[in-house]
């Protein structure tokens, strides 16, 4: 079973060795690591991780906070490895999906962002319309989003008013974006976390700024 692992830790030489002598210490397996962002003093890191047949979890939690200066933030099952390429990948696909680029979107958004779903959406007045949605994506209707439309991308606080409840009962974490100037708005949702990271909305925001431009081009109807 793999697991994606996001950590906290003091940014000096040793602490990812150290991190990964603990989780091999319980039988663990660091596939790929990617980070996410890094600060004074600190960082953060997403690591794909195999646990063997029958390991529980939590053990990956212990193993970590063991060492000095690392928190985990989230921890959830995942299917893959880390691919910085994935990003230029799904910008091929849509720019390759034809009439059904904005659906390609919103199916593999989730996993090159590892979030839970996501909603391409738009006002275009009182009413919020759902236009394309991936696999997961809630059945409960977003009723109001005032915020549309966007001229950055952003995350927004999970309790906010706007959320539907069945979304918050989950702790969903959503951010979005603007994809081009016409009003529509790329919405994820990360269902128990973790909070989204400046550097994850900053990452959001440059994608979906390239993803609007191939979306002024003509559709490619046949795909090619």
């Amino acid at each position: 079973m793999s697991y994606l692992l996001r950590v906290l830790l003091n940014d000096r030489p040793g602490s990812l060795g150290m991190l990964a002598v603990q989780l091999g210490a319980v039988g663990a397996d660091i596939r790929s690591l990617e980070v996410i962002e890094r600060g004074e003093g600190y960082a953060v890191d997403d690591l794909v991780v195999d646990l063997p047949s029958g390991a529980l979890p939590d053990t990956l939690i212990t193993a970590a906070e063991k060492v000095a200066g690392v928190h985990v933030d989230s921890l959830r099952p995942h299917d893959g490895v880390l691919d910085t390429h994935q990003e230029l990948e799904l910008i091929d696909l849509v720019a390759a999906g034809g009439k059904d680029r904005l659906q390609v979107l919103a199916d593999y958004a989730p996993r090159v962002l590892r979030v839970s779903w996501a909603m391409v959406i738009s006002r275009p007045g009182p009413d919020v319309l759902r236009l394309y949605g991936s696999s997961g994506a809630p059945e409960t209707a977003l009723e109001t989003a005032d915020w549309l439309p966007l001229d950055r991308a952003v995350a927004f606080d999970s309790e906010a008013e706007w959320i539907p409840q069945g979304w918050r009962d989950m702790g969903t974490r959503l951010a979005a974006a603007p994809l081009g100037d016409d009003g529509k708005a790329l919405l994820l949702g990360r269902i128990g976390g973790p909070d989204f990271r400046p550097a994850e909305v900053a990452r959001l925001g440059y994608l979906t700024g390239i993803i609007a431009t191939v979306l002024k081009r003509k559709p490619n109807t046949q795909g090619g």
